[in-house]
């Protein structure tokens, strides 16, 4: 009865939360399969425990009866001649036979049956495991793991001493393919094109190479103009007490990450009001400027609003502390968690003139800004990627990355274009807050020229 209690409140969870779709888009979700597979278990072992005991009581059932048949066959009209025995032959021929036919067609398995038919209208589809089959196969090609690797779940980690010999070994092989390359291309190449050899990629590679660790790196004096700071947004009220950790973790465009700006309790919480109501993740449809699912976007997420709990409510207000911008007229806070393999390949987080007005519905203007928080550590993989400038910045729990999409003109900046990596080991947890135009007029004033 308790057993069936749990099957019971784990199909409702499921009606609940998943809708039975797309499992591999969210480790997050995926947890609840580990349970129902473990509650079918222990429904299978009581099933097989009943047959073992159906099958001993007709085991005592074969052995008396072949000692009876045994005596009753040496000499059957010596044996039959006693009525007793005859009596017991016909007795045993018209009532105990049927008794043991009925015990064996006794269905031992019409609970666990019950049970795994319930279940299975929640199970994974098709479409999940073959969703899970591309993730390890792009798992495979981002992070350049051989087959073995993958096929015995051995993955890597990146403290793995073998991992870091094999980024030296790859790091050597694109510099030679490089040189390789130029070399090639050099007779026929002009000056500019020489300058720009490097370029020949195209942004997949780039991508994958970011997600790889094998980025460009900032020249020492570059670098040093990079600073950490304690930062009370010029002295606001709530910050000059407690001032929030500051780095700079890119310099054009500027990338900052604030660091212990939300607390394990808050983010706990988010996750709980999340989880129930995560749902595969849209992207815009530039020709439709509609919300559609994509193969590149690999991730379930939810929307909170700050009236529904006031944790939403208090980081909400904390990003317009900190940010100084007003963040009443942006989104509401999107939750997400990435599944297998999870990514979101790259794209802007602003609307471009070509896209039909995909702000449009919202009234609010383009997306000026992004905060992105992390609410987990990721064992490997999962860094956020700047491709257009070689940015790579990792997941840190409880600390979130901040940049502007939009010059003070009102321009997009390019630079922006980012990535999600694939998450090769662990469970990525993000929250993003996108920040609009209107309510900033007097925030982040207008420039007079398009890169402002």
């Amino acid at each position: 009865m308790e057993l069936g209690r749990t099957l019971l409140f784990h199909c409702l969870l499921f009606v609940c939360s998943s809708a039975h779709s797309d499992f591999f888009t969210s480790v997050g979700q995926m947890t609840e399969l580990l349970f129902v597979e473990k509650d079918l278990v222990l429904s299978l072992k009581d099933y097989i425990r009943a047959e073992e005991d159906k099958l001993g009581k007709i085991k005592q059932w074969a052995n008396r009866l072949q000692e009876l048949s045994s005596a009753a066959t040496f000499d059957p009209e010596l044996f039959l001649g006693n009525p007793v025995n005859a009596f017991k032959l016909i007795k045993r021929l018209n009532t105990e036979w049927s008794q043991l036919e009925a015990l064996v067609l006794t269905d031992m398995s019409d609970g666990f049956i019950s049970n795994l038919t319930i279940q299975r209208q929640f199970f994974p589809t098709d479409e999940d495991q073959t969703g899970a089959a591309n993730a390890l196969i792009r798992l495979q090609d981002t992070y350049r793991l051989d087959t073995e690797t993958i096929a015995t779940g051995r993955i890597p980690d990146p403290s793995h001493q073998r991992a870091n010999g094999n980024l030296k070994y790859f790091e050597y092989q694109l510099s030679k393919h490089r040189q390789t390359g130029a070399e090639e291309r050099g007779a026929e190449a002009t000056g500019a094109d020489r300058e720009r050899s490097d370029d020949y990629l195209p942004e997949r590679k780039a991508y994958e190479r970011l997600c790889r660790g094998e980025g460009i790196r900032m020249t020492p004096r570059r670098q040093s103009r990079l600073f950490c700071r304690y930062h009370d947004n010029n002295g606001h009220p709530s910050l000059l007490i407690g001032p929030v950790k500051q780095e700079e973790e890119w310099d054009r465009p500027r990338i900052v990450r604030y660091h212990d700006v939300v607390s394990e309790r808050e983010m706990e919480r988010v996750k709980e009001l999340a989880t129930p109501r995560l749902k595969r993740a849209t992207v815009h449809d530039p020709q439709t400027g509609k919300l559609t699912t994509a193969h590149y976007r690999v991730s379930k997420s939810a929307w909170l609003g700050s009236f529904e709990h006031p944790v939403v409510d208090q980081i909400n207000w904390r990003i317009e502390a900190v940010t100084g911008l007003d963040v009443s007229t942006a989104e509401d806070l999107q939750v997400a968690n990435y599944g297998v393999g999870g990514q979101y390949e790259p794209h802007f987080d602003f609307g471009r003139k070509d896209e039909p007005d995909a702000f449009e519905e919202l009234g609010t203007g383009n997306r000026v800004a992004t905060w992105l928080l992390y609410m987990s550590d990721v064992q490997a993989g999962g860094a956020t990627v700047f491709t257009d400038v070689g940015a790579s910045i990792k997941p840190k729990k409880g600390s979130a990355v901040f940049w502007y999409n939009l010059f003070p003109s009102g321009e997009g900046d390019y630079r922006t274009r980012h990535a999600a990596c694939p998450v090769l080991l662990g469970n990525k947890w993000v929250s993003n807050k996108w920040i609009h135009e209107r309510g900033q007029e007097f925030r982040r004033r207008c420039g007079l020229r398009e890169t402002d």
